[in-house]
């Protein structure tokens, strides 16, 4: 029998069902209020910090958003979307798709918007919640599905607060502000800055990259569906379906096994960014654009457009560090001030937040802080030893390389549901990793991570304080033939 089959038999044989509280109403948390309903569990409550859902879709409206994973596999496996318009879906049909699915489960009855959970704490035999309004909760158990990157990272250049012009993130956009006819600086090249190019430099007067580490560039084209296309999928689901297995089987046979090992998946990958970069003409401009490092040691960035748009005579490349700002603009190390009207800061997330920064304690007085002392460790991604009943979605070495997060998702969530039923069939009241399981996960771990690409020699967002990959060093199918059914041995399960 499955697990929402059998926890519906276990509720409806009078089993009283646990309490259950959610953190972010982005993807991850979504799917889990999902699951509780299915398994006819509706004792739950997500908490969104802001005023509607969508994580990450929600917060990042820069021009030129989209997600770098192909849209029938960046849906949940359970609910296809025939409405995508691209390969690589923009952010607001993302946001629009996660809205439809929200309202479809009815999950506005279970979630309190404008309240975020600012302590947690394990007393009593419960988690005992207070958020920034002072608002108080209790659970039996929490599922943190905070997200991986929403604390944005905001470098403090000196003179910032001199420049006369406008200044914001590209996850705080401010889209009163006029860019046409504009000089626009755009700080940083990662993924997010390589994205607005393009459409930044169809309206900037000028447009300058502020470029501290060049990126590889993966040339897929984003192709556009026709409308006969949309309307073959919206008739016949059975080809968005198709299209979901086929992509996953690309991104798992390809980038998935690029990045743990060497091979002739990571030679052709190599081959096709390099064939993409030489398509700079200019040997000065491609020299700066050439990264140091491997291609996938950094998250790849998938995009034909990137190289067009930065060859334009309207856009400059610069590679000098930043010294300061000033009223007029940014002057960088080499002495040079380039006049600017708008200032975008594509300086990324930290990447390590995850619940943080919520104060949490668990069990024998141990903190968040103390637990993750070293650097944030969790047991195969989703358990933390002294956190009863306490569980993660996308959490530390969960594997993000390249892959659908909603895969991920939906393999944590499915593993979270297994633990539920065995708590209510008895087994345990509070469930919590043992700390040598832990122990033997992450010496695993680090003993497979020198064979991936991530150890090669490049900085980036999955990179610790020590410099060591916060990623799963294998393959995407291993991590879901690992989490198919839990191992209650690698547990402390005890009773009331």
């Amino acid at each position: 029998m499955s697990t929402i089959k059998t926890i519906k038999a276990l509720k409806d044989g009078g089993v009283k069902e646990p309490r259950v509280i959610i953190m972010g109403a982005g993807m991850s948390g979504i799917l889990m209020g999902i699951n509780l309903l299915k398994a006819g569990l509706t004792n739950f409550s997500i908490y969104e910090k802001r005023s509607t859902i969508g994580g990450t879709w929600r917060e990042n409206t820069y021009p030129g958003i989209a997600c770098d994973i192909p849209s029938y596999f960046y849906t949940y496996s359970f609910e296809p979307n025939p409405h995508w318009t691209r390969r690589f879906p923009p952010g607001s049909e993302i946001q629009a798709y996660f809205e439809r699915v929200f309202e479809k489960y009815q999950l506005a009855s279970y979630t309190t918007f404008n309240e975020e959970i600012t302590n947690t704490q394990h007393k009593d035999g419960q988690w005992h919640v207070e958020t920034a309004s002072g608002k108080t909760d209790t659970a039996d158990f929490i599922v943190a599905a905070t997200g991986v990157l929403h604390k944005i990272n905001e470098p403090k250049f000196e003179g910032i607060e001199n420049f006369e012009g406008d200044v914001f993130h590209t996850a705080r956009w401010n889209h009163d502000v006029e860019l046409s006819g504009k000089r626009i600086g755009v700080i940083g090249g990662g993924s997010t800055g390589t994205q607005m190019i393009d459409p930044l430099s169809k309206v900037a007067k000028k447009l300058t990259l502020f470029q501290r580490t060049p990126q590889w560039i993966f040339p897929i084209p984003d192709k556009a569906y026709s409308k006969l296309w949309i309307r073959s999928v919206k008739r016949f689901p059975v080809l968005g379906k198709s299209l979901y297995r086929l992509y996953k089987f690309m991104q798992e046979r390809t980038v998935g096994v690029a990045t743990v090992k060497p091979g002739w998946n990571r030679s052709i990958l190599n081959k096709l960014c390099e064939w993409n970069l030489n398509h700079v003409k200019d040997p000065v401009l491609r020299a700066k654009l050439t990264p140091n490092y491997e291609p996938g040691c950094k998250r790849l960035v998938m995009s034909t457009s990137f190289y067009p748009a930065i060859q334009k005579p309207n856009v400059d490349l610069v590679t000098e560090g930043i010294d300061k700002i000033e009223a007029k603009g940014i002057r960088t190390k080499d002495g040079v001030l380039h006049e600017l009207d708008l200032i975008v800061q594509a300086t990324g997330f930290d990447g390590f937040a995850f619940m943080r920064p919520m104060t949490m304690q668990g069990t024998n007085n141990t903190t968040l802080s103390e637990a993750w002392e070293s650097g944030p460790r969790a047991f195969r991604a989703i358990t933390i030893p002294n956190f009863p009943n306490f569980f993660m979605l996308n959490g530390p070495n969960s594997p993000i390389g390249n892959y659908s997060l909603i895969a991920i998702a939906e393999t944590q969530s499915s593993y979270i549901m297994k633990c539920i039923q065995k708590y209510m069939e008895g087994v345990f009241d509070y469930i919590e990793p043992k700390q040598e399981a832990v122990d033997d996960f992450y010496k695993t771990v680090h003993e497979a991570l020198p064979g991936t690409i991530w150890t090669t020699g490049c900085q980036s967002w999955y990179l610790d304080d020590n410099g060591v990959p916060l990623l799963w060093p294998w393959s995407p199918q291993r991590y879901a033939k690992e989490m198919s059914q839990p191992d209650f041995n690698n547990y402390h399960l005890k009773k009331a």
